[in-house]
């Protein structure tokens, strides 16, 4: 089909179909947070289809062949003005006659990938369907819910001359603690080295992964323009003059507390002591470092002291941008990624230590347990469905008397997970050793002896099935116990001076006057 107004309006009608597409997926109720993100995902895909039919439509509302079309349409003809356009009509009829999938087939089948959930949990269990959001991320991420930063906690440890390594949940504080520059508290000496670059570099390239994987509707890359414009204006202004200035002696000693030593402009190293530095002046890998120092057009610059090669002594503009205006601009952009995940590194430090009580075993069970089911709709405020959905409890944890669940050790001191089934109460299950105990004194298996025709005392104590409080009641009776036959003797009642009879001696007593 050669017609451009036909290609046009097939192409509306199509951007007409995925925006009905993508009302239906932003009307869904998600009942987890993993069938929201799964959500998001799918409307962000269609997003990017609409954007680009809009795209082409724009194109092909430049192409110069519309225009000659439409013109071709609107020139008066010599016997039939509507000759061409019924020309065109019987043309167009014939494609979508020998193509008559090409209506609406090929838009539907792609709305129809989209909209197919790959994954449901349910059907048949030989069959495994793979799970495209569990591809998205890992099970450290559980879902978007946590972040996963050991690699860059790793990283951040292994520093050049960083002096105190931090524990992971110490890591986590620091980086939610950034209101300013993350990582600002390091000395300049650390910041500058090639091995901070490659770890911001790192970090901010995960956040920006997980930002994206997250939000997929929101638009990352335009944030991180905006936040490169800002940084723009401060390293004009006042962020060069903090990256840029040498680190200045203090005392015999740098900023770091090393003293000021000796810099090798070939080796580009700096040595402590005056006997180390003659020492490697006859070294091979010295020769060869002062040969291409020699060849260079010009001296490299002193980065780890106020000594520069120029005639001043003062640092150059344009050789210390060069060298700290990439990890200056990771560290801003870093920063601005970190301000709106405070929120996830909170709840990522409480997962952590939370699993520090769980076994490898539980871990795994954690991960394959399914999401919880969404709440059923009722007329609480708003503010108390917030609070009872951010209760976190995979395991089914008894609730304490706080309303969260009890800490796991706890809950495996009083042996919870163990069940005990009782037949006397209706197959009632009791979870844990205690509750097991305590429930021969209460109400429902009271009432279930009472229905035996049994009485509820000590001998029946321990018993749970009906076929052997039944055979121990028989062998009572044929023992001659007085519990079962006469239970009217088991009963003792007190008179005023104090003395304790049986039911019946007390009834007998009271018919002859004597009490």
């Amino acid at each position: 089909m050669d017609s451009v107004l036909e290609v046009q309006r097939q192409t509306h009608e199509d951007v007409e179909r995925l925006e009905r597409a993508l009302t239906d997926v932003l009307a869904r109720n998600p009942s987890s947070q993993k069938d929201s993100l799964a959500n998001q995902q799918k409307a962000a895909q269609i997003l990017d289809r609409i954007q680009a039919r809009h795209l082409l439509l724009l194109n092909q509302y430049k192409d110069d062949a519309r225009k000659a079309e439409i013109d071709l349409l609107s020139a008066p003809a010599q016997q039939d003005d509507l000759s061409d356009f019924y020309a065109r009509l019987v043309k167009i009829k014939d494609h979508y006659r020998k193509y008559p999938d090409s209506v609406v087939g090929g838009v539907e089948i792609e709305i129809a990938a989209l909209l197919e959930d790959s994954y449901t949990g349910e059907g048949d269990d030989d069959v495994e369907e793979e799970d495209p959001m569990s591809l998205l991320f890992s099970g450290e991420e559980f879902f978007g819910r946590y972040l996963d930063l050991h690699t860059n906690h790793s990283a951040y440890n292994n520093l050049r001359n960083l002096k105190k390594r931090l524990p992971y949940l110490q890591y986590l504080d620091v980086l939610a603690a950034s209101d300013s520059l993350v990582h600002s508290d390091l000395p300049k000496e650390i910041r500058r080295n090639k091995d901070y670059e490659t770890y911001i570099a790192a970090l901010h390239s995960y956040l920006l992964s997980f930002t994206k994987r997250t939000q997929p509707l929101t638009d990352v890359e335009g944030l991180q323009e905006k936040a490169t414009e800002e940084f723009e204006a401060l390293w004009g202004s006042t962020l060069s003059k903090e990256w840029e200035t040498p680190i200045a002696p203090q005392n015999g000693k740098s900023e770091n507390g090393h003293t000021d030593g000796i810099w090798c402009a070939a080796c580009q190293k700096l040595y402590s002591k005056q006997t180390v530095y003659d020492a490697h002046l006859t070294s091979k890998k010295h020769v060869k470092a002062t040969e291409r120092l020699a060849a260079a057009p010009e001296p490299p610059v002193n980065p780890n002291g106020p000594d520069q090669v120029d005639e001043n002594g003062k640092a150059s503009p344009a050789a210390t941008q060069s060298k700290f205006y990439r990890p200056a601009l990771l560290t801003y952009l870093t920063t601005s990624l970190l301000v709106p995940l405070k929120s996830v590194i909170s709840d990522t430090k409480a997962n952590v230590e939370r699993r520090f009580a769980l076994t490898s075993r539980e871990r795994e069970l954690e991960l394959t347990e399914p999401q919880p089911a969404a709440p059923a709709a009722s007329t609480a405020p708003v503010e108390e469905e917030d609070e009872e959905e951010r209760i976190y409890n995979p395991l089914k944890l008894p609730l304490g008397w706080d309303g969260k669940p009890i800490p796991y050790w706890l809950y495996k001191l009083h042996g919870l997970g163990v069940e005990y089934r009782c037949e006397i109460c209706s197959d009632h299950v009791y979870m844990g050793r205690k509750n097991f105990e305590r429930h021969f004194q209460e109400s429902r298996h009271a009432f279930g002896m009472r229905a035996l025709g049994l009485p509820n005392t000590k001998h029946f104590h321990e018993i749970t099935k009906i076929e052997d409080a039944l055979s121990l009641a028989e062998k009572l009776k044929q023992e001659g116990r007085t519990e079962i036959s006469q239970l009217e003797t088991t009963e003792e009642l007190e008179d005023s001076e104090g003395n304790v009879y049986n039911r019946k001696t007390y009834e007998d007593l009271k018919k002859q006057g004597l009490i």
